[in-house]
Formats: C-alpha cells, structure tokens, sequence
C-alpha cells in the first residue's frame, strides 16, 4: 500500500515496523462539546484506513486519545458550576454515540485519557529539560525548538519563516526565550486542576499528551499517525519537535485529511454553518450511512463539501446498494461460499493501494452492483456478483441491506407492497394500482420482477 506522507511530502509505500501488524495512532477529540462534522471526517478517514488494512489481513492496532482536560472544558466546567471530570464524561457519552453509533465507525482498540497519563508527562518532560531541550519559567515547562533538528520538517519551513508568522498562530508570552517555544507544562492558576511536577503545581501542554500516550501504547517508531489538516501545525509539529528532542523514535508516516465545506463554504461558527454529527442524523434516517459514502466519493486529500443536494445523491446510492440486496435476497441467492469476482477485487485493491483512492473503488462497488443487478434479471447465477458488493462495500464499512437502516418506516413499506402483490394477484387491478400511488407517494419505487417485487426509496 502507498500512501502521502505529509513529511517526504511523497506517496510512498507504508513500510511496516513489524511485519504483518500495523500501528495506528489517530488524534481523538478534546470532550466538551457537540461533535461536528469535521470530527466526523477525521474519524471516519481513519476508520476506513483500519478496515481496508484488516481486510487485507493485516493485524491492526488502532489507538486514539481523549483529551479530558484542556482550557475549554474548564472554561465550561466554571460556566456550568460543574467540574472538569463530569464535564469531560459528559461529552466524551455524547461524541461516543454520535461518532461509533450514528456513523458506524469502529471503536479504537486503546482510548487513553490525558488525565491518565500525567505522570508518564511529567517524565517525558524531564527528560527534555535534563538533556536541554526544555527550559522552566514562572509560567511554566517550554520546549526550546532552536534545539530541535529540523523543527518545521512536517510543514516543510524553516524556523525563520516560521517565526514570521508566529506572532498570529502562537500564544506570545514575553518570558518565553523564542515566540515558537511551546509550553510542555503550565503552572497552576487560580481554581484550575493541578497535578504536582518538579516545576510546581500545574497541568500539562496540550502537544505533550500525545507523544507520551502514542509511544507508551504503540511503542517508539510506530507506523502511521493520522489527523486532520488543521493538526499540521502546530500540534503535529510540536509532537514531532518533541520526540526528535527526547531522542526517541516517533511516527515513520504522517497521513492528513483535508476538510470541509459547508454550502461551498469552510465550516464556522461565525458564518452560521456550523453542522453537528446529530443535527445531520436528525435530518434523514439514511444520513449516517450516505455520509460514509459522500466521504468516499471524496479522495481523503480533497476538500469534502456537503449540501443538500450530494447528501440526496449519496442516499441515492445507499438505497441502490440496500435494493440490489433485497432484488438477491428475493431471488432466493445464497453467497455461501461463493467466490468473488477476480476482476472487481483487482481493480478495488488497486484503487485502494494507491493512497487510499476511495473514489475509484466505491466506482468499483457500484459497477458490481449493476452487474448483479444484471444477472439477478436474467435469471444468471449472481452470487458471486452479490457476495462481491458484500465483501467490497463491507471493507469500507457500507454494509448492504443494513436490518433497520433504510427507515423507521421499512415494516410499513414492505406491507404495503405485500397488499399491492395480493391485490395484483386477486385481479384487483384498482387496489393495486392505488397502492402502488401510495408508494410513489412516499418516495417508493417498487419494481415488479421474476422473482417479485424489489422496492427501494427513489
């Protein structure tokens, strides 16, 4: 598999530390507040990263942390009169339901929490500032990136060019030695949460808990760490800067996926087009599984934009996925122990090995579908057909015919069409022929075939 590494700045094969086992480390969300969909994004890149990884049999080890402690979740805790633990439960319940139950994606093998970890930081850091690499002040532990060979690596800067602008992207602090010296560790303030260090009270930097979580789960060198574009700089930076400077072998590959656009415009707040996970699954019983799709449709490098009418489209290929299923299942084909189309898994793992091209194998899936379809009214042999879309479509988490995931309203359909098949088959032609506007009515597209009706949302 060849993949962009946002470091060489070139697709290039990912080279495996340990044959056979891949080491996942995906930045995981800081719980305070409704996931939105650009959290969605990211997860979901990464979920189909693991799942292509293990259909090819890979043994995968997927780890994403939780920051459950950071400024914005004590800025909430004192708004509210609540605590940081409580507000951090709170939302971590509400970014589980939304990201692994709403949008089906796979629940990381390891979940370390920042809170977890503050003694493995506080060691981390000493010995950043026993070889010389940190320095302490009165605000706190800073990390000298003067020090740090090739600071800007992953951004592909210099520390001059850097500088230039850090005044706009960095916190300024007159104490520090350089602008893009970054705290390691925080000295305590008033009525925040502390936990006790060589250097003080205090509560750890925000780019710390990464690299002492990611090293101590997958170990030194490990194979892939993703996040979103956004986390370039500084966040992945500063974790790279401070693996260089502890000595430490750190992440052999960076993956990065793009954003997205809301209406043709960059996701805000203050443009007033900020989407929540829930509100799109509020909107659709379909949402959650066409909004996989619509992501797959957009290569993971590319800004993802979602409106109205692409989530339309991509419901639309939901449902014609969910009919070729019913149209086999109708037809009585069994996929047991069927074999695959050779040519289809070809071009599907083609696509896939090169950088993750998901929009030519979801391409891959749908002509599979259509040739099932094909064969299923023609009477042919389709299970192979069938049992292809199953395998493909189920490697980039689409399954097919999910039981419940068509709508609350799947039982009333399917009686209704039952009542047409009845009223056809009594030579009640007028019946039939109302039920069948009835359907049309609600969006429902019933096609008569050999083996019965098939129906599926228009």
């Amino acid at each position: 598999m060849r993949l962009y590494d946002t470091e060489s700045g070139e697709i290039r094969p990912l080279e495996l530390r340990d044959p056979g086992k891949v080491s996942l480390y995906a930045c995981g969300p800081t719980v305070y507040d409704h996931p939105h969909l650009g959290h969605a994004r990211q997860a979901m890149t990464y979920d189909i990263v693991r799942r292509y990884l293990e259909w090819c049999g890979l043994d995968v080890h997927h780890a994403a942390n939780v920051t459950d402690i950071d400024d914005n979740i004590i800025n909430r805790a004192t708004r509210e009169g609540s605590t940081e633990p409580e507000i951090a439960a709170v939302w971590k319940d509400v970014y589980d339901a939304a990201i692994f139950d709403g949008l089906d994606i796979l629940r990381p093998h390891t979940r370390p929490h920042a809170t977890e970890y503050v003694d493995e930081m506080v060691a981390f850091i000493q010995t950043l500032v026993d070889n010389g690499s940190a320095y302490a002040n009165d605000s706190g532990v800073y990390l000298r990136v003067a020090s740090v060979n090739d600071y800007g690596g992953l951004v592909h800067r210099s520390l001059d060019d850097l500088r230039e602008g850090a005044g706009a992207r960095v916190e300024v602090d007159d104490t520090k030695e350089d602008p893009l010296d970054f705290a390691l560790w925080k000295a305590a303030k008033p009525a925040e949460p502390t936990w006790p260090s060589p250097w003080g009270e205090g509560r750890p930097g925000w780019h710390i808990e990464c690299v002492a979580m990611s090293l101590d789960v997958l170990g030194d060198g490990f194979d892939l760490h993703g996040g979103g574009t956004d986390l370039v700089f500084p966040h992945h930076t500063n974790e790279r800067a401070e693996a260089i400077a502890a000595g430490r072998d750190f992440a052999r590959h960076w993956m990065h996926n793009a954003m997205l656009n809301i209406d043709g415009e960059k996701m805000s707040k203050s443009l007033n087009n900020f989407r929540t996970i829930q509100d799109l699954l509020d909107e659709h019983p379909l949402n959650g599984r066409a909004l996989r799709l619509l992501l797959l449709q957009t290569h993971y490098r590319k800004t993802m934009e979602i409106n109205p009418e692409v989530m339309e489209q991509a419901r639309g290929g939901i449902e014609r996925i969910d009919a070729m299923g019913r149209k086999a299942a109708a037809a009585g084909v069994s996929t047991d122990g069927a074999a695959l189309d050779a040519d289809a898994v070809t071009a599907f793992r083609t696509a896939m090995d090169d950088d993750m091209g998901t929009p030519e194998a979801v391409a891959t899936v749908f002509e599979t579908v259509r040739r099932a379809n094909a064969a299923l009214d023609a009477g042919e042999d389709a299970a192979g057909l069938v049992a292809t879309v199953v395998d493909l479509a189920g490697a980039l988490g689409i399954r097919v015919g999910d039981a419940g995931a068509g709508g609350d309203d799947d039982a009333e359909i399917d009686a209704l069409v039952a009542a047409r098949t009845d009223a056809r088959s009594a030579k009640d032609f007028a019946e039939a022929d109302r039920l069948r506007d009835e359907l049309t009515a609600r969006g429902i597209v019933v096609e008569d075939t050999p083996t019965g009706p098939i129906w599926h949302r228009g």
